[in-house]
Protein backbone atom coordinates (compact mmCIF):
# COMPACT_ATOMS: atom_id res chain seq x y z
CA UNK A 1 0.00 0.00 0.00
CA UNK A 2 1.38 3.33 -1.15
CA UNK A 3 1.81 5.90 1.73
CA UNK A 4 -0.11 8.82 1.52
CA UNK A 5 2.63 12.16 1.63
CA UNK A 6 1.80 15.04 3.62
CA UNK A 7 2.69 18.70 2.40
CA UNK A 8 3.54 21.43 4.58
CA UNK A 9 0.58 23.55 3.28
CA UNK A 10 -1.90 20.90 4.11
CA UNK A 11 0.14 20.07 7.94
CA UNK A 12 -0.25 23.96 8.54
CA UNK A 13 -3.85 23.75 7.73
CA UNK A 14 -4.56 21.08 9.57
CA UNK A 15 -2.32 22.62 12.92
CA UNK A 16 -4.66 25.89 12.46
CA UNK A 17 -7.61 24.05 12.18
CA UNK A 18 -6.93 21.62 15.62
CA UNK A 19 -5.91 24.65 17.16
CA UNK A 20 -8.69 26.59 17.22
CA UNK A 21 -10.53 23.81 18.00
CA UNK A 22 -8.68 22.61 20.90
CA UNK A 23 -8.57 25.88 21.89
CA UNK A 24 -12.15 26.12 23.10
CA UNK A 25 -11.58 24.12 26.14
CA UNK A 26 -9.84 27.80 27.84
CA UNK A 27 -12.67 29.95 27.18
CA UNK A 28 -13.70 33.27 29.23
CA UNK A 29 -16.32 35.42 28.05
CA UNK A 30 -14.86 37.55 25.06
CA UNK A 31 -14.94 40.73 23.52
CA UNK A 32 -15.35 42.05 20.53
CA UNK A 33 -13.50 41.06 17.53
CA UNK A 34 -13.25 42.89 14.24
CA UNK A 35 -13.90 39.52 12.71
CA UNK A 36 -15.66 37.79 15.41
CA UNK A 37 -18.67 40.02 15.78
CA UNK A 38 -21.80 41.86 14.26
CA UNK A 39 -20.85 45.47 15.18
CA UNK A 40 -20.20 48.09 13.34
CA UNK A 41 -16.86 49.66 13.02
CA UNK A 42 -14.70 51.99 11.23
CA UNK A 43 -11.41 53.23 10.98
CA UNK A 44 -7.75 53.89 9.08
CA UNK A 45 -5.07 50.96 9.74
CA UNK A 46 -1.66 49.88 8.12
CA UNK A 47 -0.39 46.70 6.92
CA UNK A 48 3.01 45.01 6.37
CA UNK A 49 2.78 42.80 3.23
CA UNK A 50 4.55 40.97 0.55
CA UNK A 51 5.07 42.49 -2.92
CA UNK A 52 3.01 39.76 -3.99
CA UNK A 53 2.65 36.31 -2.52
CA UNK A 54 6.06 34.84 -3.08
CA UNK A 55 8.01 37.54 -3.28
CA UNK A 56 10.72 37.81 -0.63
CA UNK A 57 9.91 42.46 -0.49
CA UNK A 58 8.12 43.62 2.46
CA UNK A 59 6.21 46.78 1.82
CA UNK A 60 3.90 48.87 4.09
CA UNK A 61 0.63 50.02 3.00
CA UNK A 62 -2.33 51.93 4.45
CA UNK A 63 -5.47 49.72 4.49
CA UNK A 64 -9.12 50.81 6.12
CA UNK A 65 -11.11 48.36 8.96
CA UNK A 66 -14.65 48.28 8.03
CA UNK A 67 -17.29 46.12 9.32
CA UNK A 68 -20.79 47.53 8.95
CA UNK A 69 -23.80 45.10 8.80
CA UNK A 70 -27.64 46.18 7.62
CA UNK A 71 -30.37 45.14 6.13
CA UNK A 72 -29.31 44.22 3.40
CA UNK A 73 -26.32 45.85 2.97
CA UNK A 74 -22.90 45.02 4.17
CA UNK A 75 -19.18 46.05 3.83
CA UNK A 76 -15.77 44.46 5.44
CA UNK A 77 -12.26 44.27 5.44
CA UNK A 78 -11.87 41.93 8.45
CA UNK A 79 -12.36 39.17 6.48
CA UNK A 80 -9.25 38.96 4.34
CA UNK A 81 -10.61 40.74 1.48
CA UNK A 82 -12.26 44.08 1.02
CA UNK A 83 -15.94 43.69 -0.12
CA UNK A 84 -19.44 44.73 0.47
CA UNK A 85 -22.78 43.68 -1.14
CA UNK A 86 -26.06 42.35 0.32
CA UNK A 87 -26.78 39.34 2.40
CA UNK A 88 -30.11 37.26 3.74
CA UNK A 89 -30.22 35.72 7.02
CA UNK A 90 -31.32 32.28 6.21
CA UNK A 91 -31.03 30.69 9.78
CA UNK A 92 -30.67 32.36 13.01
CA UNK A 93 -26.71 32.80 12.48
CA UNK A 94 -26.52 31.65 8.43
CA UNK A 95 -26.44 33.93 5.67
CA UNK A 96 -26.06 33.97 2.61
CA UNK A 97 -25.02 36.83 0.60
CA UNK A 98 -23.70 38.22 -2.48
CA UNK A 99 -20.46 40.62 -3.01
CA UNK A 100 -18.11 42.74 -4.62
CA UNK A 101 -14.66 42.88 -3.97
CA UNK A 102 -11.32 44.48 -4.39
CA UNK A 103 -8.82 42.46 -6.17
CA UNK A 104 -5.41 44.64 -5.42
CA UNK A 105 -3.02 43.19 -8.38
CA UNK A 106 0.63 43.27 -8.76
CA UNK A 107 3.22 46.03 -9.22
CA UNK A 108 6.34 45.17 -10.55
CA UNK A 109 7.74 48.53 -8.99
CA UNK A 110 7.93 47.06 -5.23
CA UNK A 111 10.16 44.02 -6.51
CA UNK A 112 13.51 44.37 -6.83
CA UNK A 113 13.23 40.71 -8.29
CA UNK A 114 10.37 40.99 -11.02
CA UNK A 115 11.19 44.99 -11.54
CA UNK A 116 14.79 43.93 -12.97
CA UNK A 117 13.40 41.44 -15.58
CA UNK A 118 10.67 43.58 -16.37
CA UNK A 119 8.07 41.56 -15.70
CA UNK A 120 5.06 43.56 -16.57
CA UNK A 121 2.28 44.56 -13.60
CA UNK A 122 -0.68 42.82 -13.04
CA UNK A 123 -3.47 45.86 -12.79
CA UNK A 124 -6.58 46.07 -9.89
CA UNK A 125 -9.13 44.76 -10.48
CA UNK A 126 -12.61 43.59 -9.01
CA UNK A 127 -14.61 40.64 -8.66
CA UNK A 128 -17.77 39.23 -8.01
CA UNK A 129 -19.06 36.56 -6.19
CA UNK A 130 -21.16 34.88 -3.16
CA UNK A 131 -20.86 33.75 0.51
CA UNK A 132 -22.21 31.09 2.87
CA UNK A 133 -21.34 32.09 6.32
CA UNK A 134 -22.33 30.57 9.31
CA UNK A 135 -21.94 32.57 12.89
CA UNK A 136 -21.95 30.38 16.63
CA UNK A 137 -20.78 30.24 19.73
CA UNK A 138 -19.67 27.34 21.53
CA UNK A 139 -19.92 28.51 25.23
CA UNK A 140 -18.99 32.25 25.84
CA UNK A 141 -16.49 31.23 22.68
CA UNK A 142 -17.48 32.89 19.35
CA UNK A 143 -16.82 31.33 16.09
CA UNK A 144 -17.45 31.70 12.35
CA UNK A 145 -17.34 30.06 9.45
CA UNK A 146 -17.06 31.67 5.67
CA UNK A 147 -17.09 30.16 2.59
CA UNK A 148 -16.55 32.43 -0.45
CA UNK A 149 -16.53 32.53 -4.14
CA UNK A 150 -14.98 35.24 -6.56
CA UNK A 151 -14.89 35.57 -10.31
CA UNK A 152 -12.39 38.60 -11.32
CA UNK A 153 -14.49 41.23 -14.00
CA UNK A 154 -11.40 40.51 -16.21
CA UNK A 155 -12.59 36.64 -17.23
CA UNK A 156 -9.13 35.83 -17.65
CA UNK A 157 -8.41 36.73 -14.44
CA UNK A 158 -10.12 33.26 -13.17
CA UNK A 159 -11.90 32.74 -10.15
CA UNK A 160 -10.79 31.76 -6.73
CA UNK A 161 -12.85 30.10 -3.64
CA UNK A 162 -12.25 30.82 0.02
CA UNK A 163 -12.40 28.92 3.60
CA UNK A 164 -12.15 30.70 6.61
CA UNK A 165 -12.48 29.44 10.46
CA UNK A 166 -11.98 32.00 12.70
CA UNK A 167 -12.30 31.72 17.01
CA UNK A 168 -12.02 33.65 19.68
CA UNK A 169 -9.40 31.99 22.34
CA UNK A 170 -8.70 34.45 25.27
CA UNK A 171 -9.78 37.17 27.28
CA UNK A 172 -8.38 39.34 30.11
CA UNK A 173 -10.15 42.55 30.88
CA UNK A 174 -10.43 44.78 27.74
CA UNK A 175 -7.83 42.71 25.52
CA UNK A 176 -9.14 39.76 23.61
CA UNK A 177 -7.13 37.37 20.69
CA UNK A 178 -8.76 34.61 18.95
CA UNK A 179 -7.58 32.23 15.91
CA UNK A 180 -8.05 32.02 12.17
CA UNK A 181 -7.26 29.87 9.18
CA UNK A 182 -7.76 29.87 5.81
CA UNK A 183 -7.28 27.99 2.48
CA UNK A 184 -7.92 29.26 -1.04
CA UNK A 185 -8.24 27.38 -4.13
CA UNK A 186 -8.10 28.76 -7.65
CA UNK A 187 -9.05 27.85 -10.90
CA UNK A 188 -6.08 27.37 -14.15
CA UNK A 189 -7.15 30.80 -15.40
CA UNK A 190 -6.14 32.72 -11.83
CA UNK A 191 -3.16 30.64 -10.86
CA UNK A 192 -1.62 31.45 -14.72
CA UNK A 193 -2.40 34.95 -13.97
CA UNK A 194 -0.44 35.58 -11.19
CA UNK A 195 1.96 32.90 -11.53
CA UNK A 196 2.30 31.61 -15.34
CA UNK A 197 5.39 32.76 -17.85
CA UNK A 198 3.82 32.51 -21.43
CA UNK A 199 6.71 31.81 -23.97
CA UNK A 200 6.54 35.29 -24.95
CA UNK A 201 6.93 36.48 -21.67
CA UNK A 202 10.03 33.97 -21.41
CA UNK A 203 11.71 35.37 -23.90
CA UNK A 204 11.75 38.67 -22.90
CA UNK A 205 12.01 38.25 -19.05
CA UNK A 206 14.39 35.69 -19.01
CA UNK A 207 12.13 33.08 -16.75
CA UNK A 208 11.33 29.81 -18.13
CA UNK A 209 7.91 29.23 -19.89
CA UNK A 210 5.31 27.98 -16.93
CA UNK A 211 1.88 27.29 -17.12
CA UNK A 212 0.34 26.19 -13.97
CA UNK A 213 -3.15 24.88 -13.10
CA UNK A 214 -5.68 24.54 -10.51
CA UNK A 215 -5.55 23.62 -7.10
CA UNK A 216 -4.90 24.85 -3.72
CA UNK A 217 -3.46 28.46 -4.26
CA UNK A 218 -2.55 29.47 -0.56
CA UNK A 219 -3.21 28.42 2.91
CA UNK A 220 -2.95 30.48 5.84
CA UNK A 221 -2.71 31.14 9.90
CA UNK A 222 -3.00 33.72 12.18
CA UNK A 223 -3.61 35.58 15.10
CA UNK A 224 -6.60 38.12 15.87
CA UNK A 225 -6.17 40.65 18.86
CA UNK A 226 -8.28 43.36 19.87
CA UNK A 227 -8.16 46.08 22.58
CA UNK A 228 -10.85 48.23 24.22
CA UNK A 229 -9.70 52.19 24.13
CA UNK A 230 -13.02 52.58 25.30
CA UNK A 231 -16.44 51.60 25.14
CA UNK A 232 -16.49 53.35 21.28
CA UNK A 233 -13.40 53.03 20.27
CA UNK A 234 -10.76 49.56 20.12
CA UNK A 235 -7.32 49.33 18.59
CA UNK A 236 -7.34 45.99 16.08
CA UNK A 237 -4.44 43.70 14.71
CA UNK A 238 -4.01 40.89 13.36
CA UNK A 239 -0.87 38.61 12.12
CA UNK A 240 -0.93 36.14 9.54
CA UNK A 241 1.78 33.12 7.92
CA UNK A 242 0.37 32.63 4.44
CA UNK A 243 1.87 29.34 2.43
CA UNK A 244 2.03 29.15 -1.34
CA UNK A 245 0.81 25.21 -2.51
CA UNK A 246 0.93 23.43 -5.84
CA UNK A 247 1.38 24.48 -9.22
CA UNK A 248 1.65 28.41 -7.62
CA UNK A 249 4.60 27.69 -5.49
CA UNK A 250 6.41 26.27 -8.21
CA UNK A 251 6.36 29.26 -10.26
CA UNK A 252 9.43 30.87 -11.61
CA UNK A 253 7.77 33.72 -10.43
CA UNK A 254 8.05 32.62 -6.25
CA UNK A 255 11.24 33.69 -4.55
CA UNK A 256 9.95 32.04 -1.49
CA UNK A 257 6.74 29.82 -0.65
CA UNK A 258 5.98 31.56 2.87
CA UNK A 259 4.99 35.35 3.51
CA UNK A 260 4.00 37.13 6.41
CA UNK A 261 1.50 40.07 7.03
CA UNK A 262 1.18 42.27 9.79
CA UNK A 263 -1.80 44.85 10.29
CA UNK A 264 -3.00 47.05 13.13
CA UNK A 265 -5.49 49.90 12.98
CA UNK A 266 -8.10 51.95 15.26
CA UNK A 267 -11.92 51.86 14.72
CA UNK A 268 -14.89 53.95 15.81
CA UNK A 269 -17.72 51.26 16.86
CA UNK A 270 -21.39 52.70 15.77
Amino acid sequence: MSKTTVTPAFRLFRIGFRSAILALGFMAPLPVYAELTNDNLIGPGVRSKPAYDGSDSQRGELVPVIRYFGEPWFARSTQGVLEGGARMTLAPGLYLGAQIAYEPGRRSSESGFLESRGVADIDRGASIGAHLEWDYKIGPAPITVLARVRQHTESDRGAQADLRLSVGIFQSGPFGAGLFTQATWANADSTRSLYGVTPQESAATGFRAYQPGSGLLFSSLGLLWSYDLTRKWVVVGSLEARHLNGDARRSPLVERSTNHYLSAGVAYRF
